[in-house]
């Protein structure tokens, strides 16, 4: 096989992509990928040694949180990036190992004498010396024997990879933290030591759901600090007279700054998939020309794009390769790269980005066409929520409402992804869901009515908003007086796509959550036995049809 990588629900075969990944994904990229991620390994190596002589370079760190990002499903498919990456990588490398060895040398008065594994010190003599190492399959999963530590170091790694996507998100509004920075290179530098055993793995597993669920917490304080606390919001789907321009990803600060710059330009601004919670903020709604949201979900963005006829801005994950009559309309920033789009860089000297071809390029172009209209209500954070909470408990004690359901998570091109929709439809009208993510496109537009005025579908936003839905599990849990989470009539039926969708489920076994239906199908880097361990712990169950499901969950069970 020309490469190996199984880190995505729709991954061929649910055991893995071997020739090209069903995402886009070119078998160099791949392999690429998999080359950068073995260099961050070895500088995380050099990371962890220098703890001994506090020694620790925020520049080094936010490098590999940023560059695991960069690998994250559908976010970057640029080879010219990751080859820059891999050189920057080795360099940054070699500084970071001077500085440990020095310092080894002057607090022990001897040479460094153990041994290190080889992503550590690897180099090269060229380019052509790089390809080669990246085709010959260098740091991939397959070099990995043993199909359970396999199973795990994946498990651990895809993990990473989401808590690194919230970790760059909240650094943007500079809030970032030592302490996580320093445990993604312990994990990372653990994924090469041969010493672990699986126990060892399995421990790490669950800590990556615990520096997972502070993560997300940190990102959480940062977009509130920066953006005010979210609130109830009606978000408009209709489209106005001038040009515009869609956002789409994760990132607040990218959007705010194009607000900003796009202010009394005639140029509307519309939210795309994971960037509709937007509107849900305070200080970004105050823009009038912040119009509404437009489309679905990621994977509709070819036909999306095809009707808005203004440029998209790619802020995160998820670009799908685009028709070539898009390429000139498709601006990538941050994290996201694709080679023939135009890259908006990082921001200097802590000034904004330049959006300045973007806007060009909008005010060309005719406004998008109407392809829906009406509204969606959203903004059900944990403080919106928790405002509701005397209402929402006496309608739990009426009967009103007699269950929860986390509807949470990833949406995708799987047919079986339906699924939601008609879980969605046929839940009955005392059950409530709650959900964050691009997996409420599959019902988020359906009219559900409401429960005494408390809408049917509460949506808290972003896929890193999970943590809003763990919060308002937890303080009814209070409420109620419970001792376990599992006790509230509470049922979590979770869609999962990609690496954040796995930080988030791992951070929702860290604080004890179980019997969690995940579907459209059960991960395939799980190995048999490892799956059998999680299910058998957590009582983790694969989905089944519509009705055994509702009937089940409103069983309690």
């Amino acid at each position: 096989m020309s490469m190996f990588c199984h880190q995505c629900q729709e991954t061929a075969k649910n055991t893995g992509c071997t020739i090209q990944g069903v995402c886009g994904k070119k078998e160099e990229i791949a392999n690429l990928q998999d080359l950068f991620i073995w260099t961050l390994k070895g500088i995380s190596v050099w990371g962890v040694k220098g703890k001994e002589f506090n020694i620790y370079d925020e520049e080094i760190a936010f490098f590999i949180d940023k560059g695991m990002f960069a690998t994250i499903t559908n976010a970057n498919f640029s080879r010219s990036d990751f080859i820059g990456f891999i050189k920057q990588s080795v360099t940054l490398r070699e500084q970071l190992k001077d500085r440990v060895l020095k310092a080894h040398s002057e607090t022990h008065g001897k040479d460094f004498a153990q041994t290190v594994p080889e992503c550590a010190t690897w180099t090269f003599t060229d380019e052509t010396d790089l390809l080669a190492r990246a085709a010959s399959g260098s740091g991939g999963w397959l070099e990995i024997i043993d199909e359970d530590e396999r199973s795990l170091k994946a498990t651990i790694q895809y993990g990473l990879k989401g808590l690194c996507a919230y970790a760059e998100h909240a650094y943007q509004l500079k809030k970032h933290s030592r302490k996580i920075f320093e445990f993604l290179m312990e994990g990372l530098a653990a994924l090469v030591d041969p010493a672990l055993t699986k126990d060892d793995l399995m421990a790490l597993v669950l800590k990556t759901g615990q520096m997972g669920v502070e993560t997300m917490a940190l990102l959480d304080q940062a977009n509130n600090d920066g953006y005010g606390t979210c609130g109830m919001t009606t978000v408009n789907l209709g489209v106005g007279n001038n040009p515009g321009i869609l956002v789409t990803g994760h990132d607040l600060v990218d959007l705010h700054e194009l607000l900003e710059q796009t202010k009394d330009k005639g140029i509307d601004i519309y939210t795309h998939s994971e960037m509709l919670p937007a509107h849900y903020y305070p200080k970004l709604k105050q823009y009038s020309h912040l119009v509404g949201n437009y489309g679905n979900a990621w994977w509709l963005q070819k036909k999306d794009l095809d009707s808005f006829n203004g440029p998209i801005l790619f802020t995160s994950n998820c670009i799908v390769p685009p028709k070539p009559e898009h390429m000139d309309r498709i601006f990538t920033t941050g994290a996201v790269g694709f080679d023939g789009c135009v890259h908006i860089p990082d921001r200097e000297d802590g000034k904004a980005k330049d959006f300045s071809k973007i806007i060009e390029t909008a005010q060309n172009c005719k406004p998008p066409e109407q392809i829906e209209s009406g509204a969606i209500v959203g903004g059900f954070g944990h403080s919106q929520v928790m405002d509701l909470k005397d209402k929402i408990i006496d309608a739990v004690k009426s009967g009103a409402i007699k269950r929860f359901v986390v509807m949470a998570g990833c949406d995708g091109r799987h047919k079986t992804r339906d699924y939601y929709t008609q879980v969605a439809k046929l839940l009955p009208k005392d059950a409530v869901i709650l959900t964050a993510g691009c997996a409420k496109y599959k019902y988020l537009k359906l009219d559900l009515g409401d429960i005494g005025g408390i809408p049917r579908i509460l949506d808290a936003g972003q896929c890193n908003d999970s943590y809003s839905l763990a919060v308002i599990a937890l303080e009814l849990q209070k409420a109620f007086g419970l001792k376990d989470i599992n006790e509230l009539p509470l049922s979590f039926d979770i869609a999962w796509y990609e690496q954040k969708a796995v930080l988030v489920l791992l951070a929702l076994l860290s604080l004890g959550v179980k019997g969690i239906r995940l579907g459209p199908t059960l991960p395939g880097f799980l190995s048999p036995n490892v799956a059998k361990k999680l299910i058998e712990q957590f009582d983790i169950k694969s989905i089944s049809s519509p009705e055994e499901d509702v009937a089940a969950m409103m069983a309690g069970n």
